[in-house]
């Protein structure tokens, strides 16, 4: 199956990443290379790329799109939380700009044996990187009702999640559950036939919330993006692409706090803390697509862009 993935708020995302031609670039969700081909094309001979991404499918494809670019180019298969460790090892140590696509790629969406989809019925997989031992297989028949429904309803803001976490341990007392077809059966069979008749298909939630603890992407999220900014040099960007209010509400968070990170009491005159900036947030509000953009693409309905300029004091 061809790696096919649609670049979401490219034109924007390029736009303000404002790409120095002979500067240094990092792409932390590498996936299809659509972003990264633009960002390669900016670049001068003296310009340099790196590109992470833990799915070996995700490599193969941007090894073969970027070719062109040459030894500007370097691919890594990694998660984007040790983007600094695999940096130093090569060398570099400040970049002038960072670009984080998040969530799954259309090919991961589309190819069912991954276990992504709940269109199809397929193997109980969802990693990201096949090298990972957990599987969402593993999730659903091993964690307890009560881990089940915190999971669901935290990460899928799954209105039913207590009964569909009773459901999935009433049925995998029968037998494990092993394939998305089966999984998606006991969801319907959790969520009242009203509430199944509107808003979309009736496991997406929860397919989005096992996805989410099986590749652990909020915490991934949470505990990379300040190391990012710190990796910027002077002007340098950070551009973060969310699907999902989970995930633009810790870019946003994190973004305030390191634009504003005095913790001194309103009524201090002066600051005590010593905390000091790391730079500005570029994006008083998320850039979010055009009626064009959603209407060729519909997967980019729910997308958002935030954007970070690192201002070293």
């Amino acid at each position: 199956m061809t790696f096919k993935h649609k670049s979401v708020l490219l034109e924007e995302t390029i736009e303000n990443l404002d790409i120095k031609p002979d500067g240094i670039y990092v792409d932390g969700t590498l996936g299809g290379a659509g972003h990264a081909g633009e960002v390669c094309r900016k670049l001068s001979k003296k310009g340099r790329f790196f590109g992470f991404d833990q799915d070996a499918d995700a490599i193969e494809a941007a090894g073969e799109r970027l070719r062109e670019f040459g030894d500007q180019v370097t691919i890594i298969r990694s998660n984007y939380c040790n983007m600094a460790e695999e940096l130093k090892k090569r060398g570099v140590t400040a970049v002038d700009g960072i670009l984080l696509d998040l969530g799954v790629s259309s090919y991961q969406l589309d190819n069912a044996e991954r276990g992504f989809t709940y269109r199809e019925d397929a193997p109980l997989d969802m990693r990201m990187d096949q090298r990972q031992e957990r599987t969402a297989a593993d999730i659903v028949n091993t964690y307890s009702e009560r881990e089940l429904y915190f999971v669901i309803r935290d990460y899928g803001e799954e209105q039913f999640a207590k009964n569909i976490a009773k459901h999935i341990c009433l049925a995998r007392e029968e037998a494990p559950i092993k394939t998305t077809g089966e999984l998606i059966e006991i969801i319907k069979r959790a969520i009242p036939a009203k509430k199944r008749a509107t808003g979309g298909h009736p496991a997406k939630k929860t397919f989005q919330a096992i996805r989410i603890e099986c590749n652990r992407e909020l915490d991934v999220l949470r505990d990379s993006l300040e190391g990012m900014i710190d990796l910027l040099n002077d002007g340098g960007r950070l551009c973060v692409i969310t699907f999902h209010s989970l995930e633009d509400r810790i870019v946003k968070t994190i973004f305030r706090k390191c634009e504003n990170p005095c913790t001194c009491p309103p009524d201090f005159p002066v600051c005590v803390c010593g905390k000091v900036s790391r730079g500005i947030v570029v994006t008083r509000k998320p850039i979010i697509p055009t009626e064009e953009e959603i209407e060729a693409n519909k997967r980019s309905k729910s997308s958002k862009l935030r954007v970070f300029e690192r201002k070293i004091v």
